[in-house]
Order: C-alpha cells, then structure tokens, then sequence
C-alpha cells in the first residue's frame, strides 16, 4: 500500500465505521472501484486500533463508570442503571461473536461480493428508514430489558453481511423497540468496543500466523487517521442526529447500493 491508499482508507474506516452506512463495504468496494489491491491484515489491524481509540476516548466517563459499577455489582451485589447497562454491552455482543465464530470462512469469501453488498445496503437502508419513520423514541437506553437486549444482540449479527453496517443494524433495532435516537446511538457505539476489540484480536493473530513485514511508520499513520476521523464522526453524528434523524444516511445507502447494481450487476 502506498501512502495515498493508506490515507484515503484510513479516513473512509474512520468515518464511516460509526455511520450508519457500512464501513466493511466501504473499506471493500473503495479497492475494488479505485483498482487497488487489497489493503491486507495490518492495515484491517491498524484501523480498528484507531476506531477503538477514537471510541473508548469519547465515552471514557461513561466507561469508567459502567466497569465499576459492574465489578460493584458482580463481587458486591450492588446494582445499579451503569451495572446493568454493562452487563446489556455483554450480553447484546454474545450473538454477533458466536455468529462470527461459526460463520467466518462464509463472510470472508462467499459475501464479499459487491452484488451482496449492493442488496445489503439498500435493504437495510430502507428498514432503518422505516424505523426512524414509524416508531416513537421515547426511552433512552436505561429502560431497555433483556429481551430488547436480546432482540438488538440479534440483529448485530446481520452485521456480518457486508453492506449491512453495524451501527445501521444495531441503530434499527433500537428504533425498533422505541429508544430515541441519541439512546440508540450511544448503545449502538458502545456495543461497538468489545466486538471491534475481539475482531482486533482475531485479525491480530491471523497477522502474527502469516508472519507479514509491518510498515511501522505507515501504520502508525493509519492508527492516527483512523482515530480522528472515528472520533470526529462519533461527535457530530450525536450533535446531528436529533435534528437530521437517519434519513440523509438512507439516501445515501440507496444511492450507493444503486450504483453499485449498476457498476457491477
């Protein structure tokens, strides 16, 4: 990779991986429309440091006081809205990892087509529409109960689709089941941090396993690109969202997915 792929795809990784809107088809179609080759293992690593870093920073009050709340309410018995709202982080991420688990070799060749992604992309498009449309978001993400954890946990694992986007998906269940917008998108980021970290670990080891040359300085440069894009979006998305809501993201889910259909159909 040079250092203008490395720049373009660090930026597009970062903004988009909180989006709405699929950052894994992003980061797959980008090579494929620019005839670039594949970005390859470190740089996949390098970029989820970065996101990871830009999200952790963003909500470190609110992660400080989730994980005491939790080791208070696993060795003490004391439970609280933060306790509970980590242990629905932990329970709402067991779906995508087991899915993850048993269908790696599936999502790593058969779906990386841009035709999937085309589909993905305009029908989850139009149900994050149709949920920001139709339901009302009254409750914020204290309210939820194990069965919305489970339901929003399960909708996660469609995220293993490329075109489907993590947070669109996770955003829509949310909707779904009547949490406002800015609930559904902290909860939606903060499910983010233990999957973006077990997809780091799972990467990593396959990079340690191919023994590839690393890069330290360009890849110091996409951990750098990556984490300011991701933060930058992570706080103007939560400023917006409230006066935007999701429909300009499902525009531009359409668009996209229909150019694709037409580059690639």
């Amino acid at each position: 990779m040079d250092t203008i792929q490395i720049v373009l795809l660090a930026i597009v990784q970062g903004l988009t991986e909180f989006l709405p809107i699929s950052s894994s088809a992003h980061l797959i179609l980008v090579p494929v429309i620019l005839k670039w080759p594949d970005q390859g293992l470190v740089f996949d690593v390098a970029v989820h440091v970065g996101s990871l870093s830009a999200v952790v920073f963003y909500f470190r009050h609110e992660i400080i006081n989730m994980t005491q709340a939790w080791f208070g309410s696993v060795f003490q018995q004391q439970h609280n809205p933060e306790s509970r709202l980590a242990w629905w982080v932990i329970l709402a991420t067991l779906p995508a990892v087991v899915a993850g688990l048993l269908f790696k070799d599936i999502v790593e060749t058969d779906l990386r087509d841009p035709l999937v992604i085309a589909w993905a992309t305009i029908g989850f498009g139009l149900l994050l529409g149709f949920a920001d449309k139709m339901q009302r978001h009254l409750r914020d993400e204290y309210t939820m109960s194990l069965k919305d954890v489970v339901i929003i946990g399960c909708f996660q694992a469609l995220a293993l689709i490329p075109g489907t986007s993590r947070s669109g998906i996770t955003m829509t269940a949310g909707l779904f089941l009547g949490l406002n917008r800015d609930a559904a998108a902290r909860f939606s980021f903060l499910l983010s941090i233990p999957l973006i970290i077990a997809s780091g670990v799972f990467k990593t080891r396959d990079l340690i396993q191919s023994e590839t040359p690393v890069e330290w300085n360009l890849l110091i440069l996409a951990v750098i690109l990556s984490a300011i894009s991701a933060w930058l979006c992570i706080y103007f998305f939560l400023q917006l969202i409230n006066r935007i809501g999701m429909m300009p993201f499902v525009i531009y889910r359409l668009l996209l997915g229909g150019l694709l259909l037409v580059l690639f159909w």
